[in-house]
């Protein structure tokens, strides 16, 4: 506080009320906002079988493999059952029917023409199959 010695001018003063009620309802603010940000990533834990005993075939991961043939179209697997081009959609859809995880990887060899694996692609998507990956000399060496 500033005291006049006898003079006639006024001393001004900074009022300090108004920057707590300020500062008061800033910090309210952010003590509202802070739990409501996300504190993490959420992540889906993979829940155990309810039957360990009944393991079923179906999760079995599925590769569909193009393979070269010199002068022909290739021919084509899922796993190690040989498939037409013709069948391919329909085998695929009947096996990811009843999957509640929907993942096809494909394999081809290093002479194939990318447009015939592409086609595979097509035809997975066709299928309802949610992830396809390509696997590379790299990922079928670790096998």
């Amino acid at each position: 506080m500033a005291f006049s010695m006898g003079g006639s001018g006024s001393m001004a003063d900074i009022n300090v009320t108004p920057m707590i009620d300020i500062l008061l309802v800033l910090l309210i603010i952010f003590m509202v906002i802070v739990p409501v940000t996300p504190k993490g990533l959420d992540a889906l834990v993979p829940q155990p079988p309810k039957n360990p005993q009944q393991q079923q075939p179906n999760d079995r991961t599925i590769v569909v493999q193009v393979l070269y043939r010199p002068g022909q179209a290739p021919a084509y697997k899922i796993n190690d059952t040989d498939v037409t081009h013709a069948e391919l959609q329909s085998k695929l859809t009947d096996i990811y029917a009843n999957r509640a995880e929907r993942v096809m990887f494909v394999r081809g060899d290093d002479d194939v023409n990318f447009q015939y694996i592409a086609d595979v692609i097509d035809i997975g998507k066709a299928a309802n199959v949610d992830h396809i990956g390509l696997m590379t000399p790299k990922i079928q060496e670790g096998q």
